[in-house]
């Protein structure tokens, strides 16, 4: 498949991971150390969905790019806000910059020339594959991390 470049891959995979590990962050307990340490690979990938996109340009700039500086832009509000405790206003611009990506994900996903569907129409099994693999790493990862912090880790690192 020509139009999918290395860009395009770490875009796509980033994405996924935003995408499998977003509704982990949103519905599970807050302010542990999970949380935080699987936030900030999220918060990563948000990072790197969005500085990629704007290496994507076929058709130049979209909504789309819009969207990446609004998605970064809300990421910094939301990490100065939980670092001066403010949880209502990090959690709002968390959950909202997850619904952006979602909104994102789905015009990519379903928009006919777009890369998603041509890749799924021209080697579905690379797309199946790189959605297992993504999948699997964020179960995985995140119940490593969240048994690593349970409370046994809590009660060590205050004993």
């Amino acid at each position: 498949m020509d139009a999918f470049t290395p860009v395009i891959a770490v875009h796509a995979t980033c994405a996924l991971f935003v995408i499998v590990l977003g509704p982990l962050q949103i519905l599970r307990r807050r302010r542990d150390r999970a949380h935080r340490v699987l936030g900030t690979a999220w918060a990563t990938a948000m990072v790197l969905t969005c500085t990629t996109s704007f290496l994507i340009t076929p058709d130049g700039f979209s909504w789309l790019h819009a969207l990446a500086i609004w998605t970064l832009v809300c990421l910094v509000i939301a990490i100065v806000a939980i670092r001066r405790g403010v949880v209502p206003t990090h959690r709002g611009f968390m959950v909202g910059s997850y619904l952006g990506t979602a909104i994102a994900f789905a015009f990519a996903t379903l928009a006919p020339g777009r890369a998603i569907p041509q890749l799924l129409r021209e080697d579905p099994v690379i797309a199946l594959v790189t959605l297992a693999g993504v999948i699997v790493l964020v179960a995985v990862g995140s119940a490593l991390v969240i048994r690593r912090s349970g409370p046994r880790a809590e009660a060590a690192l205050a004993g």
